[in-house]
């Protein structure tokens, strides 16, 4: 084993270290072709404001064995017993699905209702069993048949606990899960955000079936050639591979059938590394989304995917794409479907917003300000958009907190763990805009340093803070931060949060940092369909004008300037933004409007986006 391979061993089996210490059960993933039984659908439900469930009047947690905990079912025996509870086919909400879009009354809810769902299943001899979720916003407290089975805090990031083998029946299972989706000064997010706070399950659920001996998670990664060129015959992909159970003197067989890769893998324990060389590799780009078969089988359990091989690097200058410059013709996106007002969960979804994103002519997506559906990211890797993926580490976060920093590590792990195999994922982001201090600086650094243990494969980056003068005709990216990150990304809205757009023709962008530069966001409110002259604002004139000077000025952006996610793709719901004309609680910053209008500045960023694309072919 030669030295790089060695120190990539090494971090990794760091990250494994770091990993069991921040999930209370190990994430499985590739769940969407595990053995088990799907619990999407009705789920009946209780609203409990007060949190009656989980406490009595004297503010005590409840019992396991209290008829009045809302994880037990409340039968009434008979006409004289008092039963102040139940779970009725009179109250059922959608899973997966936000609360808030499902009942008028439930639109600006924020606290905690209790979901039950009922199930048979067929429980067989040596197999262990657990309960996964996409994702539930916030905080979710689950039960299985009255047994309490763990909890959860982070609203976008998937999590399972592993099922005792005494828990499961064959008949009239229910599991009871506490969603809580209230807002709190330590949690990450913070209390304060500019979007919707959805509320429920809003991600699939699934009751997942293993032998006692499976694999848990793995990862292919291509290594990078010393130098890429038409004469590289041969590259090298590093894999590990997780297990459950026994697995010492075991075999994985690992396949690739259009590279012929054949290869059996002598487990080690429950982590082993291996490497395996690939000929004739068709390397993933946007314009050739190559995506090969992947099959591990460990005697009865098997693990199908479809993986890309690219390396992503900031070199420099440059972001080289297999060892290539690439500049990110990019647009930012909220997990959320306007015309419809609520989160955005299914591949139709998926289709619908990434459709959207390659109609501008994007390259690249700016999945903001959390991790989303695993059905965009899969989704992304076929259609060859890459992806900046994002922790809600927001505005802010209380950076003094110890425990604040260990649950934005939680959610850090939870993203990369389960999409560490999509080719599209070039950037994991630690943060957005968070004002800048010393203990914030040691906050965001330390979550750096935790991304580059887990994933030594991708960027690490955060939009940082900028400072604007209307004094200065050159404004200079300086936050310390910039001093960790591979990619300094910034947010500015010149013309919109400052002066108006003709500042632009005066403004230079530069960085103390020999590093890649990227505007993460930049854009300007218009309420779609209102038209008048390109000095009003929330016209569509206006936010036409500031497309048209942003552009303007982004073709005087100095040679490290790398590409540009704009804020954003559609209009979306903000408690924040109460202009009672133009806004009424939604955000119009979209090149969509909330009903799927494309409006006038749409247009001009396409054109934008068509010339670069013109350039570069012509380079070719």
């Amino acid at each position: 084993m030669n030295s790089s391979i060695k120190k990539i061993a090494f971090c990794v089996f760091l990250a494994l270290l770091t990993a069991t210490t921040v999930a209370q059960t190990p994430l499985l993933t590739n769940i969407h072709n595990r053995a088990g039984l799907s619990l999407n659908g009705d789920w009946q439900y209780i609203v409990d404001p007060y949190e009656t469930g989980f406490y009595d009047y004297r503010f005590k947690e409840r019992k396991e064995s209290d008829g009045e905990a809302f994880w037990n079912i409340a039968i009434q025996k008979n006409k004289t017993e008092r039963k102040e509870h139940g779970y009725s086919d009179k109250y059922v909400l959608k899973v997966p699905g936000d609360w808030n879009h499902q009942k008028p009354e439930f639109l600006f809810y924020e606290g905690t209702i209790w979901y039950k769902k009922s199930f048979d299943y067929q429980v067989k001899a040596n197999k262990t069993y657990y309960i996964y979720f996409g994702a539930v916003n916030y905080k979710a407290d689950v039960y299985l048949n009255g047994k309490k089975l763990g909890s959860h805090n982070g609203g976008f990031t998937p999590f399972n606990f592993k099922i005792p083998a005494d828990y499961l029946k064959e008949k009239d299972n229910f599991i009871v899960v506490k969603v809580d989706n209230k807002r709190g000064a330590n949690e990450v997010p913070t209390l304060n955000t500019d979007w919707w706070n959805y509320g429920g399950i809003t991600r699939e659920v699934k009751l997942v079936e293993l032998p006692e001996t499976s694999i848990r998670d793995f990862s292919l990664q291509l290594q990078k050639p010393k130098d890429f060129n038409k004469s590289v015959k041969n590259y090298t992909v590093n894999g590990w591979i997780r297990t459950n159970g026994i697995t010492e003197n075991k075999t994985v067989k690992l396949e690739i059938p259009e590279l012929k890769v054949n290869t059996p893998i002598k487990l080690t324990g429950d982590s082993t590394f291996f490497t395996i060389t690939v000929s004739k590799l068709n390397l993933w780009t946007p314009e050739n989304p190559k995506l090969y078969a992947v099959k591990l089988n460990l005697e009865e359990n098997i693990i199908e995917d479809r993986i890309g091989f690219r390396t992503i690097e900031a070199n420099k200058k440059e972001v080289l794409l297999n060892g290539k410059p690439i500049f990110m013709r990019g647009i930012s996106i909220h997990g959320e479907i306007p015309n419809e007002i609520r989160r955005a969960y299914s591949k139709e979804d998926a289709m619908h917003l990434l459709g959207q994103a390659k109609e501008l002519g994007c390259n690249m997506v700016r999945l903001a300000h959390y991790p989303h559906d695993e059905s965009i990211t899969r989704l992304a890797d076929s259609l060859g958009l890459m992806v900046w993926s994002e922790i809600p580490v927001y505005w802010t976060i209380n950076f003094g907190s110890k425990e604040v920093l260990k649950k934005a590590k939680q959610q850090l792990h939870e993203m990369i763990d389960r999409d560490r195999n999509r080719a599209s994922i070039i950037i994991w982001s630690v943060g957005n805009e968070t004002p800048i201090s010393p203990v914030r600086t040691e906050f965001m650094r330390s979550l750096i340093n935790e991304t580059k243990t887990l994933d030594q494969s991708r960027m690490v980056s955060a939009a940082l803070e900028i400072k604007i003068s209307n004094s200065l005709d050159t404004i200079v990216v300086d936050d310390p931060l910039g001093a960790y990150v591979d990619l300094v990304a910034f947010n500015e809205y010149l013309g919109w949060y400052g002066g108006l757009p003709s500042q632009c023709k005066k403004t230079n962008w530069k960085t103390i940092y020999n590093k890649p530069l990227f505007i993460s966001e930049t854009g300007a409110g218009a309420k779609g369909g209102f038209t008048s002259d390109s000095l009003t604002r929330f016209s569509e004139d206006y936010q036409e004008w500031f497309y048209k000077e942003q552009v303007e000025m982004l073709k005087r952006m100095p040679d490290n300037f790398v590409g540009i996610s704009p804020w954003v793709l559609n209009d979306f719901r903000s408690p924040k933004r109460n202009n009672p004309t133009y806004q009424e609680g939604w955000n119009r910053k979209g090149l969509y409007d909330n009903l799927g209008n494309k409006k006038k500045a749409f247009y001009v960023l396409q054109k934008y986006y068509n010339e670069i694309k013109s350039a570069e072919k012509s380079k070719e």
